[in-house]
């Protein structure tokens, strides 16, 4: 995906969720990281992100404007992490934002 650094928009990450998995009650987290970082997301990483509704797709806001995550010019990995209900913990890399 690619976004201008002047605009603010939603980055959107599709889960597959595990069999029977209602992802409704579990609250997606994203990570927005420099490709050049080889480590998964610290604890301080990650932003809440939401469901959008009725789908397992998670968002989170990217841009200059207030309440947006704000990034330079660059290339970052997006990262995807949610609890569902069970004693799972799942973080995955999910693809390339370039900020440009």
């Amino acid at each position: 995906m690619r976004i201008a650094a002047t605009s603010t928009e939603y980055v959107h990450v599709t889960v597959t969720a595990p069999d029977g998995a209602d992802l409704s009650a579990a609250t997606p987290r994203l990570a927005v990281l420099p490709l050049t970082t080889a480590a998964n997301p610290a604890p301080g990483d990650w932003h809440t992100g939401a469901w959008e509704a009725g789908t397992t797709t998670a968002r989170l806001l990217i841009g200059p404007d207030g309440g947006a995550l704000t990034l330079t010019a660059g290339t970052y990995w997006v990262w995807i992490g949610f609890d569902p209900p069970g004693a799972e913990n799942i973080v995955r890399r999910s693809g390339i934002l370039t900020i440009h």
